[in-house]
């Protein structure tokens, strides 16, 4: 077995609004032969996602900051190349948390086999299949617990967890699909491939105008937030009594640099008894052991009837990771963004 070099993308400097290209360095790794129960792994695709923003900073949050040199950590799939472990011999799939790297050798229990789905790429596995399907599934049914006839509201509902809500939504029984993009063209995607039944485009008027005129007396029952900010402040709004906010993400303000302001009408908290969750999809699984595999399968039943779809925003190569990433914090993204490695 041969010693080979990997290339990995750190975190040189932490940003302050949208990250730049010079807060990451793009460094060679050697590594040595392998060791027993070792793997040796080449990616076939690497994820971006909006919680990479949140760990830049030094700041507290729900997760510990990455260092200063440490290597992007998150989502990628891949192939063994080479093995020293039974379990995961040359040429499984599998899926793992090693992040920005174009290949990584370490121990086969930081890896997971996957099974391969005909006719479907392994990339899924960064989205409907993987994290953010399992996010949408999470704050459908365990915070927002969903019910059948439900009229759901989702922010930021082209994005890779909120294309999967609205499908989810939809088979689970919701009545009525709103959601918010920030183009026309995703606005038309929304209606004509997702099922959305309103689709509103935030950069036409303020969201909160928009969504009180489309929903009208309805009203909503569950609201599903990938944006926060203005989109929060409207869905208080229009919620009905004793409607249910599951709070995904905020990423209208991962950038922001000054703190912006509140939602002015949380009053309706009160006197529409609201219920707002802010939720950690690992923390949720956690809790409850047995929606990760109830998520699985139920999708792979979805996926193969043909009653879930999916978009997918591919960079080609590696070396666009930060690009990549850019852009999708920018609402470049249609779908779940993944870079294919090469």
């Amino acid at each position: 077995m041969s010693e080979f070099t990997s290339s990995e993308i750190r975190l040189a400097s932490r940003p302050e609004g949208m990250p730049r290209p010079e807060d990451f360095s793009l460094d060679r790794v050697a590594h040595g032969q392998l060791e027993p129960g070792q793997v040796r792994v080449a990616n076939e695709f690497v994820s971006v996602d909006p919680f990479m923003r949140g760990r830049m900073g030094a700041g507290r949050s729900y997760v510990k900051p990455y260092e200063l040199g440490e290597t992007i950590i998150g989502g990628a799939v891949g192939r063994v190349v080479e093995s020293a472990a039974e379990a995961l011999p040359e040429g499984t799939a599998v899926l793992h948390q090693h992040g920005w790297t174009d290949a990584v050798q370490d121990d086969a229990s930081t890896f997971r086999a996957v099974p391969e789905l005909d006719g479907l790429p392994l990339s899924l596995y960064l989205g409907l299949l993987g994290m953010p399907g399992l996010t949408a599934y999470v704050g459908l049914t365990r915070i927002a617990q969903l019910r059948e006839g439900d009229s759901v509201f989702v922010s930021g509902a082209a994005g890779a967890v909120g294309t999967a809500v609205g499908q989810i939504a939809r088979q689970l029984g919701a009545a009525r699909l709103i959601g918010s993009a920030g183009s026309a063209e995703k606005v038309g995607l929304l209606k004509d491939k997702y099922g959305f039944d309103v689709a509103l485009n935030y950069q036409d008027a303020p969201i909160r105008e928009q969504l009180v005129h489309a929903v009208g007396d309805e009203g909503v029952d569950v609201f599903y937030d990938n944006v926060g900010g203005d989109h929060l402040e409207a869905a208080l709004e229009v919620m009905n009594d004793f409607g249910r906010l599951a709070l995904c993400g905020a990423i209208s303000g991962y950038n922001a640099t000054e703190r912006p302001a509140g939602p002015d009408n949380m009053g309706t908290m009160v006197t529409r008894r609201l219920r707002m969750q802010g939720f950690i999809v690992g923390e949720v699984a956690a809790e409850h052991p047995e929606v990760s595999e109830e998520f699985r399968v139920r999708m792979a039943a979805w996926l193969s009837a043909g009653d879930v779809t999916y978009e997918e925003t591919v960079v080609e190569g590696f070396e666009h990771t930060v690009d990549a990433f850019r852009d999708m914090l920018g609402g470049g993204n249609t779908g779940k963004m993944v870079v294919k490695v090469g």
